[in-house]
């Protein structure tokens, strides 16, 4: 199985600040989740809400975080697209930067067949020539990654493993019995983190890791140490909040977390919004029962 991603990688949010991009506080974050103990970090995800980035902030999102990573951690850029000449134009700045890495997720809208999701990802790992980590996420994709189609892909060198959101484990399974021990599986989904450790996973791709990542670190370390029921007993302190993290859209309630804690503005983009007034309390609740802090 591939290391270099293996164990607990924040799905990073990108703070903004009077609309722009707040390098600082990024620069910040960045730090914070690596001292924590995260073994590598994801700028441009779901959570970074890269779908409202421009092209140019996308570009300085990555840049900013492998400058602040310094090698510390491993740097997985995600550059994924539905139009795949732009999704190898992201993916050669990433590796230009420094990236260790490429995220990339299935293509979304255009709903291209079984056929298309393997010419697309191909046609970027070829051009980029970094590892790939896949994203399969067909709630927010409208196109599933069959796991098939995964074990044609993991036969290719190019391809590392996959971030599975699916949210259906029976098809985890499946992919990590398809597709072999050399090919990690890592979970889109904290509530879903221990299931899939149980079955072959080799970690999380963590939104909660943003607010707590020294607690889901030690979720890791103690799956990974061998204590089976301390990790048991970690995961389920930490399931209310995993369940928080998503009582409305990612990343309304993570970005309202880190705000309370004084990590962060709240601001998110449009057609994001500021969680509902239930929502902002229960965050609130979790914070102050977690001592989160800048």
């Amino acid at each position: 199985m591939s290391s270099l991603f293996r164990g607990v990688i924040p799905a990073l949010v990108t703070p903004f600040k009077d609309g722009a991009v707040d390098e600082e506080a990024l620069r910040a974050h960045v730090d914070f989740v690596i001292r924590e103990g995260v073994d590598a970090v994801l700028p441009c995800g779901t959570t970074g809400e890269s779908p409202t980035l421009t092209h140019a902030e996308h570009a300085r999102v990555i840049e900013i975080v492998i400058g602040e990573a310094r090698g510390r951690v491993p740097v997985l850029a995600g550059t994924g697209s539905n139009s795949t000449r732009e999704a190898i134009e992201m993916s050669i700045h990433a590796k230009k930067a420094g990236a260790d890495g490429l995220l990339l997720v299935s293509p979304y809208y255009n709903k291209p067949t079984q056929e298309g999701l393997y010419r697309h990802f191909t046609a970027v790992a070829r051009e980029a020539s970094l590892p790939v980590i896949l994203y399969n996420i067909p709630g927010r994709c409208s196109v599933e990654i069959l796991p098939e189609t995964m074990a044609r892909l993991a036969a290719l060198p190019e391809f590392a493993g996959v971030k599975e959101a699916t949210g259906d484990l029976n098809k985890m399974i499946r992919v990590i019995e398809l597709c072999g021990p050399d090919f990690l599986v890592t979970s889109g989904d904290d509530a879903l983190t221990l299931p899939l450790l149980a079955v072959g996973g080799g970690g999380v791709i963590s939104v909660a890791a943003n607010l707590v990542p020294r607690e889901i670190a030690r979720l890791w370390s103690l799956w990974e140490t061998g204590d089976r029921e301390g990790a048991r007993s970690q995961f389920f302190r930490l399931l209310p909040l995993f369940r928080a993290l998503f009582l409305e859209t990612n990343p309304i309630p993570v970005k309202h977390a880190l705000h309370l804690a004084g990590r962060m503005g709240p601001e998110t983009r449009l057609p994001l919004t500021e969680p509902s007034a239930a929502v902002a309390e229960r965050l609130k609740a979790l914070v102050s029962e977690w001592g989160c802090r800048p």
